[in-house]
């Protein structure tokens, strides 16, 4: 019998596909957040990497008791995965994400160029959790797998895939954030960095949305990839589908 597509463990799929809020006991940055008046925020789990950002997480509760917004689902106790985000429609969802992670303590690392690792930049790209990478030189194959042309793998995509795979074989703990969309413009088709990383170290996708209409943030169901690229992009579509980014943007 085939294998079906959709690989959400535990989901089923007549239920509402709306996240509910989760009510915990209150641990020490949920304490922090009561006594701002903020929203709750659920707890990390023992395997989650973590970050101590001290000053800057009163400046990211600030940010979200000024903006409003929260967040919604459970997190994996699992200590490596690709996260995605998505619909990403605006550079305000950098400074949401950024608040909510500094006010978790959640230690979710990004990649930048190696050259923008310059003093003071650099330091400052390592505390928020960036990892240098090298990029070779962008070619017309890359541009095409960039904005969907190709499903071939260019040399800017291997590379980036092989140095992902060499940091989650070094570390512990490591969760790795990615927007699948690449872009804040409207597209068609995803780039598929993400999911070659995941397949590459073996590790589940933990997709994360942006719902501007209700100023949520909202963490879905643990994703584990199967040999079929485009059955796995298809199931991860299909679960965005409901969430808006900002002017109603979509993931797809």
């Amino acid at each position: 019998m085939t294998e079906p597509a959709c690989r959400f463990p535990g989901r089923d799929d007549d239920a509402d596909s709306s996240p509910q809020t989760i009510v915990p006991a209150l641990n020490d940055s949920e304490a922090a957040l009561a006594a701002a008046h903020l929203p709750r925020v659920p707890p990390l789990p023992d395997n989650a990497p973590r970050c101590h950002p001290r000053l800057s997480r009163l400046l990211g509760q600030a940010w979200l008791q000024l903006s409003g917004w929260r967040l919604t689902g459970s997190f994996p106790d699992v200590p490596k995965l690709v996260l995605i985000a998505a619909p990403h429609s605006s550079n305000w969802d950098g400074l949401h994400g950024l608040a909510m992670r500094q006010v978790l303590g959640l230690e979710v690392s990004l990649v930048a160029k190696r050259q923008l690792f310059w003093w003071p930049l650099g330091p400052l790209l390592s505390q928020l959790g960036a990892v240098p990478i090298d990029r070779p030189a962008t070619s017309a194959g890359s541009a095409a797998e960039a904005g969907g042309l190709s499903t071939a793998p260019s040399a800017a995509s291997t590379a980036l895939v092989q140095q992902m795979s060499a940091e989650f074989a070094r570390r512990e703990r490591f969760w790795l954030g990615l927007a699948p969309e690449g872009t804040r413009r409207p597209v068609t088709r995803w780039k598929t960095g993400f999911w070659r990383i995941a397949r590459a170290a073996d590790v589940p996708i933990l997709p994360v949305y942006f719902h501007y209409p209700e100023k949520r943030i909202g963490i879905g169901p643990l994703f584990q990839t199967s040999p079929d690229m485009a059955a796995d992009l298809a199931a991860l579509r299909a679960f965005y589908a409901p969430w808006r980014g900002r002017k109603g943007k979509r993931a797809v």
